[in-house]
């Protein structure tokens, strides 16, 4: 298991949805960089017993918690805890990268 990482090495992007790119994982917990171009998005979803951290590395996020929305810019961070449904959207005009967090491993 690498117990360091380059994070800016792991930003990939694809075409046509988010991208997930993994940093590390345990048997616990796990730390995605999540890259969105212009327009992508995750759906809002469900973790039953898992909490999850949005932190917003570059760009502006759209984070979707239960039935509230707010928009954040880099340096800002969100947490969705296990039963709220959760999702993330990239209004642009520009990339989305964040750093994501969660535990325990659903």
């Amino acid at each position: 298991m690498e117990l360091f990482r380059d994070v800016g090495a792991l930003s990939a992007f694809a075409d046509g949805k988010m991208k997930k790119n993994n940093v590390f994982q345990t048997e616990r917990m796990f730390c995605d960089v999540y890259c969105l171009e212009p327009g992508q998005s995750q759906d809002a979803h469900v973790h039953a017993g898992s909490d999850k951290v949005y932190y917003v590395l570059e760009g502006r996020a759209e984070i979707r918690i239960g039935a509230d929305s707010r928009s954040l810019p880099a340096g800002s961070a969100a947490l969705a805890v296990g039963g709220e449904a959760h999702g993330v959207a990239n209004p642009g005009p520009g990339r989305l990268r964040l750093l994501v967090f969660m535990a325990p491993l659903p």
